[in-house]
């Protein structure tokens, strides 16, 4: 797991927290933050998994010469 990967997830929890809190307060602007923060670290996490996938498709090459 690299650091994208991670700060995405967290991002993502974060985002959750957010949008229900926002629910829960009737709080339209807090519950679009945690929206915006959610579908951010989506976009980190799978970054991170398209650079984990470089890395190791490099490596297999690298190790089989």
């Amino acid at each position: 797991m690299n650091d994208d990967q991670t700060k995405g997830r967290l991002d993502q929890l974060k985002g959750e927290a957010k949008k229900q809190f926002g629910k829960m307060t009737d709080n339209e602007s807090m519950e679009a933050e945690g929206r915006m923060d959610k579908g951010k670290g989506k976009v980190q996490e799978k970054t991170g998994d398209v650079k984990e996938s470089i890395s190791r498709a490099f490596n297999d090459t690298v190790d089989d010469k």
